[in-house]
């Protein structure tokens, strides 16, 4: 906890994520959690630089039932060690006052509170003694759907053996507050904030000259930066440059759509500083018309110019980017329903199935939509991808990596490592050098053809019948079968929006190109999708 971001690499990562998140929507505060353990502190500074509103300090302590023993065992440091870095780095860069700093790790009482205070923490995060509070029993199978007192499980059996109540929980933090209380009334205090870093407070001389501490060395944990009061507490809001952007004129141009669903197409130009650029627009989106958002084309943005990092970020259901240019990294970073068109300008010398135009961690942990490239995407296209159709015309290495639902067509050359834990959705790769294979990662997914299927040549041929675009393209259905219909349909659908000399090419000679199209599909994927429909044919013959 937290698991590893493949968006995420280094601060300037975390400054661009939470540069999304904070336009998705402004109103919310962006936390980011870190481990309790040496060299914390710096970390946390580049985390305020980065423009985080909140920050929290995990330590070794307390952990889900769930956590592995080794991470409960060997992972992290006491929160006090984390914490008092934390605060002293924050405190001597000038950080401090702009951050909500939290502690959390197996905090119990008031007293635990009060010297998390001391050694600089706002706020204080509970976890295992409120659920104990509530009934649990520490078994540690919360994972296991077997819990004998009936919190983390969804066996009704089970369930009904739960006696825990809200007032429990309500109870056990009077408690807390009240043993707070009186720790600060006996110090001569009547606020919290007056002991937030404040740790000349904490009697330490008893505990470091006990016999057990000889040849440890606590003046660290204890050392006081010398500050004003107001810079070693939170103070102020953090400075996001969210005010003069460039969704700030899409979403008053879309105003028509957005309060009464009519049609509007808007034209503008993009600079690479124009950055997540459609995600405050489709928070708006979401804010008015919940997840649903509005019908297909409903907003359509046709951009001219070079896009900056997570070019259409969340994008939402009814949104619809057609950019005539390039794309930076992240391209479709959460995609929610939208589609996205990237295709050069008419006039470009460069030839497109052999140029980059977008960049890496294409469509990273994208959920609905689709996206046509006119071009080639940069390494570890589609990670995470969970539900989003894609053509593009080429591909770096780790392709599809950790792929759980979804299509992602491939009308070129791939990298090696495709497919690295994929465990779900589905890929079509044309492979004209018969070289696939070896670059394609066999640990959890197999390669099979695209089987013929009847007429497809005689609606191929005749414009305007089914196989011509007529709405979504389904990536919810069987996955194993009908691929020849839903492949052509996707290439069709890239041809029409991008004008690609590639997928004309292909589709014009279908016959000769079909039976070069690997598809991968993940094994357990098949054999799960296999078993529902067993289930479903089962339930329709009763």
């Amino acid at each position: 906890s937290p698991p590893p971001h493949h968006d995420i690499y280094s601060i300037e990562d975390l400054a661009q994520l939470i540069y999304d998140l904070k336009n998705v929507n402004p109103t919310a505060d962006v936390s980011v959690k870190l481990v309790s353990e040496v060299g914390v502190g710096t970390v946390a500074a580049g985390v305020a630089k980065a423009r985080a509103d909140h920050i929290t300090i995990s330590g070794f302590d307390g952990g889900t039932g769930a956590s592995p023993l080794t991470s409960l065992k060997h992972a992290g440091s006491p929160w006090e060690i984390g914490l008092a870095e934390t605060q002293q780095t924050l405190v001597l860069n000038g950080l401090r006052s702009r951050i909500a700093l939290q502690v959390d790790g197996g905090l119990k009482t008031g007293r635990d509170v009060l010297i998390g205070a001391m050694l600089g923490a706002d706020e204080f995060g509970f976890s295992t003694a409120p659920l104990i509070a509530a009934g649990c029993i520490m078994m540690r199978k919360c994972h296991l759907n077997t819990c004998p007192v009936g919190v983390a499980t969804q066996d009704p059996v089970l369930r009904k053996r739960f006696k825990g109540a809200p007032e429990h929980v309500v109870n056990y933090f009077f408690f807390v507050a009240e043993e707070l209380r009186e720790l600060l009334a006996e110090l001569g205090f009547t606020s919290l904030n007056d002991v937030i870093g404040a740790v000349e407070l904490l009697d330490k001389d008893e505990a470091i000259a006990h016999w057990k501490s000889k040849g440890l060395d606590f003046s660290k944990i204890f050392h006081k930066v010398d500050a004003p009061k107001e810079a070693t507490f939170w103070t102020e809001r953090q400075k996001h440059p969210i005010d003069d952007i460039l969704d700030r004129k899409l979403i008053a141009e879309a105003m028509p759509a957005l309060e009464n669903k009519e049609k509007v197409v808007i034209e503008t130009t993009i600079k690479n500083v124009d950055r997540s650029a459609g995600a405050m627009l489709s928070g708006e989106v979401a804010k008015r018309w919940n997840e649903k958002g509005l019908k297909e084309d409903t907003i359509t943005v046709k951009l001219t110019g070079t896009a900056g990092q997570s070019f259409g970020a969340f994008l939402a259901n009814g949104v619809t980017f057609d950019l005539v240019g390039d794309g930076n990294d992240y391209v479709g970073k959460g995609l929610s329903g939208g589609k996205i068109i990237i295709r050069p300008p008419e006039n470009t010398p460069i030839v497109p199935e052999e140029s980059i135009i977008v960049g890496n961690t294409v469509l990273y942990g994208a959920t609905a939509g689709e996206c046509y490239f006119h071009g080639v995407a940069g390494e570890r296209f589609a990670v995470r991808n969970s539900g989003a159709a894609a053509v593009v015309e080429g591909v770096g290495d780790h392709g599809c990596e950790y792929m759980t639902g979804g299509i992602v067509v491939v009308l070129g050359q791939t990298g090696r490592n495709f497919a690295a834990g994929m465990s779900g959705g589905v890929a079509y790769v044309l492979d004209e050098d018969g070289g696939f294979a070896d670059r394609c990662n066999m640990a959890m997914v197999m390669l099979e053809p695209v089987p013929e299927e009847d007429d497809m040549l005689e609606k191929l041929h005749h414009h305007g019948g089914d196989i011509m675009h007529k709405g979504r393209v389904d990536v919810s259905g069987d996955m194993t079968r009908h691929d020849e219909e839903r492949l052509v349909r996707l290439i069709t659908n890239h041809l029409l929006y991008t004008g690609s000399g590639r997928a004309k090419a292909i589709l014009d000679d279908w016959a000769h190109y079909r039976p070069m199209f690997r598809k991968v599909m993940p094994v357990e994927y098949r054999r799960a999708l296999e078993e529902m429909e067993r289930m479903r044919m089962g339930v329709a013959a009763e």
